[in-house]
């Protein structure tokens, strides 16, 4: 494992190779500046109600200088700290064609705010995520989530030699993994109700420095769960002017968990439809053909419904959307997904 650190700002970048060892990886990586802990899955009552479902934790680090600054110029205190954290809670009523989200930050001062390295515990306020086994908890107001996950793939390591680039300067990669097969259960409270659930997931955790060109504005991501054991993720990174940089790419996973990384000139991913915001007025794509020739797969990706946009205070807006997969010839159902779409609110910096 090799470590770099980027000399300016005071934080380790991510460069090959890199050597993913679990469990240790599943914890934080505080070196790093920014790091995130993903989760997004389909769930179905016992009464046979359809839900999608996010939580997502980010961690990030406030730059060391800047910390050492202030406690030169205001002193030591058990109210400062170095990294912020947040998490974004977003839940689909797919039968109900609605759609919730809510959202929390915390420092690291006074224990507000957490993420343990060495092993999988982050909290942000009651927020949590846990491992052995894996363990999510959510809630506001009178919605809550608590779901447990067991892994039924190994880990998938996205890129080359343990690095997943997203641009051609020497920072602007992350290491990345998934898993893309979660087996979860779990209760979720909602509308008044308390509901038995189960259903399948997909996790990211990803770490790095200065991941983005000052010219890139976001990235078009998605995760595709296939009905024959297969998983896709596709993760475009886009410029001003609609171009897309050429360091995007994504990845296969068989059905036995080998991962067979995918090049941009190894698959085609085009807008179908278009959905403006009423409330952020940002214009998104809403519908997908995604073909990848090399593994026979020609699909069509729908939103189960078009508004599925988080409109946050703490960060820019996005879209982040449970969508059916069915196959572009026969429209018969071949899977499930999620879809994340940054960028087209404010320019997204990493």
């Amino acid at each position: 494992m090799k470590i770099v650190l980027a000399a300016a700002i005071g934080f380790a970048v991510a460069t090959a190779p890199y050597t993913f060892r679990f469990p240790a990886d599943h914890g934080s990586h505080p070196s790093y500046q920014t790091e995130w802990w993903y989760f997004t899955g389909h769930l179905k009552s016992a009464d046979g109600r359809r839900f999608g479902y996010e939580v997502t934790f980010f961690r990030a680090r406030l730059r060391p200088q800047d910390v050492a600054r202030a406690k030169r110029i205001l002193g030591s205190s058990r109210w400062r700290g170095d990294q912020i954290y947040a998490v974004h809670f977003a839940l689909t009523d797919q039968d109900g064609g609605k759609f919730f989200h809510a959202e929390r930050v915390a420092r690291s001062a006074l224990g507000l705010g957490g993420a343990a390295v060495g092993k999988m515990a982050v909290n942000v306020d009651t927020w949590s995520l846990s491992d052995k086994p894996i363990t999510l908890h959510a809630n506001d107001g009178d919605t809550r989530l608590d779901l447990t996950q067991i892994p039924l793939k190994p880990p998938a390591i996205h890129g080359h030699d343990g690095v997943f680039r997203k641009g051609a300067c020497a920072s602007c990669a992350s290491h990345y993994y998934s898993y893309s097969r979660l087996r979860t259960q779990g209760e979720l409270v909602y509308a008044g109700k308390t509901l038995k659930v189960s259903g399948t997931s997909w996790m990211d955790h990803e770490f790095g420095t200065n991941q983005l060109l000052s010219e890139e504005t976001g990235w078009d991501w998605m995760s595709l769960q296939l009905d024959d054991g297969r998983e896709l993720m596709i993760y475009i990174f886009r410029r001003p002017d609609n171009t897309v940089e050429p360091q995007s790419s994504g990845s296969l996973i068989e059905r036995d968990g080998r991962v067979r990384p995918l090049s941009l000139n190894q698959f085609r991913l085009s807008a179908t439809g278009h959905w403006r915001s009423p409330q952020t007025h940002a214009l998104y794509p809403s519908g997908w053909r995604v073909q990848v020739p090399s593994a026979s797969l020609d699909l069509n990706v729908t939103p189960v419904l078009v508004n599925q946009e988080l409109v946050l205070r703490s960060s820019p807006s996005y879209w982040e959307g449970a969508v059916d997969v069915r196959d572009a010839a026969t429209s018969r159902a071949r899977g499930q997904g999620y879809v994340e779409l940054t960028g087209y609110v404010e320019r997204v910096i990493l």
